[in-house]
C-alpha cells in the first residue's frame, strides 16, 4: 500500500516553502539514486524509486512525530561504474555528485530548514562515499545520510541483503513491487544467483561483468513478494526517521557558531 501523500517540495509555492522552513525542526528529505541496469526485469530507476517511496513514507511518519517534513525532487544520477558496459548505465563523476548534493543541501539550509537528509539506496561504494562527502563541511546535525550500507541498518534487513547478493534480487524486486514500480514478467523465470557483490568488491572486482553477472542481477528475484517489500520499506522508513531525529537532536545540542 502506498504511503499517505507527503508534501512534495516541487509542488509547493515559494510562500508555502518559506512558511514550512520557518517551523521548528523543519526537515527536507532528498531521495538519491542512480540510472543503471537492474536485471532484465526492473527499471533503470530502481534505486531512485526505492529512495522516493521510502522518503514519502518517512515524511508522513516524521510529520506524525511533530517534525514538519517535505520531500525534495530526487537526484537520480549517481556513480555507477560497476554497471559499465550495460545499455542505460549513466554514471557521473564522484566529485560532480558531491558538489551537486552539497549545493542542494546548502541552499535548503539557507532557506531556513533545520535539517536535510540525503536518502540513498544506490549502494556502490564510490557513490556512497560521494554522498557522504556532500555533508562533511555542514554544521553538526544540519544534515544526515540515510543509507542501509551502515552496520546499524544493514542488520535490520533481509538475509539476502546481508549476504550481498541483492542487486535486483529478491530484496530490491520486493521493494519495487511494494512501491508500485515496474516489474516485468521475466522476474518469475530468472534463476537464483549466489554471487555476493560485497565479496566481489572485496576481491577487487570492479564491474558486474567481472563478477560474472552478465544480466546485471544477483540474488533471487523470482522469490520476491509485495509483502516482503512492505516489510523492508518499513525498515527503511525507521532508518530515515532515526537519522533525522538523531541529527535534529545533535543540532539542538551543538554550540552556536
Amino acid at each position: 500500500m502506498n504511503a499517505t501523500r507527503a508534501r512534495l517540495l516541487a509542488e509547493m509555492t515559494t510562500d508555502e516553502v518559506r512558511e514550512l522552513a520557518g517551523l521548528a525542526q523543519a526537515t527536507v528529505l532528498v531521495p538519491v539514486g542512480s540510472v543503471e541496469p537492474h536485471g532484465p526485469h526492473l527499471p533503470l530507476a530502481t534505486d531512485t524509486l526505492i529512495s522516493e517511496e521510502a522518503a514519502r513514507r518517512a515524511a508522513a511518519a516524521l510529520d506524525a512525530k511533530g517534525i514538519p517534513t517535505c520531500v525534495a525532487p530526487s537526484v537520480a544520477y549517481g556513480v555507477t561504474e560497476y554497471a559499465a558496459g550495460f545499455a542505460g548505465a549513466v554514471s557521473v563523476p564522484a566529485d560532480v555528485l558531491t558538489a551537486l548534493l552539497a549545493a542542494i543541501a546548502g541552499r535548503l539550509l539557507a532557506d531556513g530548514f533545520a535539517h536535510v537528509c540525503l536518502v540513498n539506496n544506490h549502494l556502490e561504494p564510490a557513490h556512497d562515499a560521494a554522498v557522504r562527502a556532500a555533508i562533511g563541511s555542514l554544521p553538526i546535525g544540519a544534515a544526515s545520510i540515510a543509507c542501509p550500507l551502515t552496520r546499524r541498518w544493514a542488520r535490520t534487513l533481509s538475509d539476502e541483503f546481508k549476504r550481498g547478493n541483492c542487486h535486483a534480487g529478491r530484496y530490491e524486486t520486493s521493494l519495487v513491487l511494494a512501491a508500485g514500480g515496474k516489474v516485468t514478467q521475466r522476474a518469475a523465470a530468472l534463476p537464483a544467483i549466489a554471487t555476493s557483490l560485497s565479496e566481489g568488491i572485496k576481491a577487487g572486482k570492479t564491474t558486474f561483468r567481472a563478477m560474472g553477472l552478465d544480466r546485471a542481477y544477483t540474488g533471487a528475484p523470482a522469490e520476491a513478494t509485495r509483502e516482503e517489500g512492505e516489510t523492508m520499506l518499513a525498515r527503511l522508513v525507521e532508518m530515515i526517521v532515526a537519522e533525522v531525529s538523531d541529527g535534529l537532536t545533535a543540532r539542538g545540542s551543538a554550540p552556536v557558531p
